[in-house]
């Protein structure tokens, strides 16, 4: 009895340790609201709390302003089919967020990569609903097959209620059925981090203040940690 237990003891402490330090690699990008976030406020300290022995690592890549087209270089072709004429620079920022991430990925190879992604807003402005969906299942695609991470989990900060114009809407709609559609896909509901007073009036602002910026991260971090742990994500959107 006293081998079996010794026995039992160690394989529990050899599978504690095989799990000990596992490497996440975690990818954010998009326009203003990414670039907004600040990853050390709220975002890695919440990994950090639900992976305590982790080996976190995330890289960023974010502009401002910028369409979902200038991270899908075939973007034209897709827009094509709801005849939407071609724009400029499709694809122009997709190879860097490849490099940056492949040059984390060199340092050793990471168990999961997470993909995040928080953008639409200029979609949904220049009337380019259209083309968003296949752009956004694009995208992932892409980074699944350059990263070689065919399972790599990906989290959509769906937009905000700025705005209820029809290609604004149609832009959310389609985040979310990216996200729930995708067995590794989940998305975070941000309607309720961007309210803000003007005048002594609530607004809907297009950018969000400084305590949604932080539960933005959080529950994008929690997101990506129950996938990561093989449970579902939450489907409204806010998981606490």
């Amino acid at each position: 009895m006293k081998s079996l237990l010794s026995y039992l003891s160690a394989v529990i402490l050899a599978s504690s340790f095989a799990t000990a330090g596992e490497r996440h690699l975690f990818i954010l990008s998009g326009q203003s609201n990414m670039a907004g976030l600040k990853p050390e406020a709220a975002f890695l300290p919440e990994l950090k709390k639900l992976l305590p022995d982790a080996d976190i690592q995330h890289v960023k890549f974010a502009k401002g302003g910028q369409p979902i087209r200038k991270w899908v270089p075939t973007w034209d072709k897709i827009a094509a089919k709801s005849d939407l004429a071609p724009r400029k620079d499709p694809g122009a920022f997709y190879a860097q967020v490849v490099k940056l991430a492949k040059a984390n990925i060199a340092k050793g190879k990471p168990k999961t990569i997470t993909f995040f992604w928080m953008q639409g807003e200029r979609d949904g402005k220049e009337k380019l609903s259209a083309a968003y969906e296949e752009s956004m299942k694009t995208l992932i695609a892409n980074l699944r097959k350059d990263l070689e991470a065919p399972e790599m989990a990906f989290v959509i900060g769906r937009l905000s209620d700025y705005s209820t114009a029809e290609h604004w809407e149609s832009v959310r709609a389609a985040q979310v059925k990216v996200a729930t559609d995708d067995p590794h896909g989940a998305w975070v509901d941000t309607d309720d981090i961007n309210n803000k007073e003007r005048k002594g009036k609530m607004t809907n602002d297009l950018h969000y203040t400084k305590a949604g910026y932080d539960l933005f991260g959080r529950r994008l971090a929690r997101q990506a940690v129950l996938m990561i742990k093989g449970k579902k994500p939450e489907a409204n959107g806010k998981p606490e």
